[in-house]
């Protein structure tokens, strides 16, 4: 994306934050874009024949992030705020895969037929139970892997978005992801 547009992006969110009900119109075309770019390079992470579109992620979180104009100073920002929505309604619906009882032919919703294995609500239960018990230790790496994971940025957005060098994200990162494996590999 380049500078312009970056800097548009950031006017508009502002503007929006601020009430600018014509701001979020303009916006509108360019956050879903990107939000499906983000949901889409997520979605590729996952199992082979996962029945889970990106549309539907996208959809979830973009109710959620407009119901309430988030207060974000950059781009960078608001994907942050969008990663976390995206982590919410990810692991809300396996919440509630896993809540219900399995296999009584009951055909799922679209953004719950994705995580419809026996496996996958579980896993990302414990990614967000590990990532709870990380943010109490330490909020900004739980950040850096929440941005990272459920909202796609790189490194160097994320190091934008936090007001980090990208050095530091990358370090975090690295910390985070042994300490999330260690916490997970405890989970029973």
């Amino acid at each position: 994306m380049e500078s312009s547009v970056r800097d548009d992006m950031t006017r508009l969110l502002r503007q929006w934050g601020e009430g600018d009900g014509a701001a979020l119109e303009q916006l509108t075309p360019v956050l879903y874009k990107e939000l499906r770019r983000l949901a889409a390079a997520y979605m590729r992470r996952e199992r082979p024949g996962h029945t889970l579109q990106p549309t539907a992620l996208v959809n979830e979180a973009y109710l959620r992030l407009i119901g309430d104009a988030p207060h974000a100073e950059s781009r960078g920002q608001f994907f942050s705020i969008a990663a976390r929505q995206m982590r919410h309604v990810l692991v809300d619906h396996a919440r509630r895969r896993r809540s219900h009882k399995r296999g009584r032919g009951e055909r799922a919703d679209t953004l719950v037929e994705g995580l419809a294995s026996d496996e996958k609500p579980t896993e990302l239960i414990a990614l967000d139970d590990a990532l709870a018990a990380l943010a109490a230790v330490d909020e900004r790496k739980a950040r850096i892997v929440e941005i990272h994971y459920f909202g796609g940025l790189t490194q160097d957005e994320i190091a934008a978005a936090l007001h980090v060098h990208p050095n530091t994200v990358a370090r975090e990162l690295r910390l985070a992801r042994a300490w999330l494996q260690t916490q997970m590999q405890g989970a029973p």
